[in-house]
């Protein structure tokens, strides 16, 4: 799969560094998502873990051909939206 990176303009690195997440990061939890489901304006987000033990949502565009996608953003879950996120995994377990 081909992943694509929203560049800051100011820096010109990838928006993610921004909130802490590497590429590797964001790419785990698109390939391994807890939950993977529509947003606004056509984007999607990807709710996992990271190898690390890492809580991540990804925020990304697939492309209409192809198997790529372009990352919008990504930051770890924390909080509320972690406790719920968690929540909901344990119920589909049961």
């Amino acid at each position: 799969m081909e992943v694509r990176y929203y560049r800051d303009p100011e820096t010109g690195l990838p928006h993610i560094y921004d909130h802490g997440v590497t590429e590797a990061e964001a790419e785990w939890v698109l390939g391994h998502p807890g939950e993977d489901e529509f947003c606004s304006g056509g984007s999607r987000q990807a709710l996992g873990q990271t190898e690390a033990g890492r809580y991540l949502r990804v925020v990304y565009v697939p492309d209409e051909e192809g198997d790529g996608v372009f990352v919008v953003t990504a930051y770890p879950l924390a909080g509320k939206q972690l406790k719920a996120f968690r929540r909901r995994r344990r119920r589909r377990r049961q």
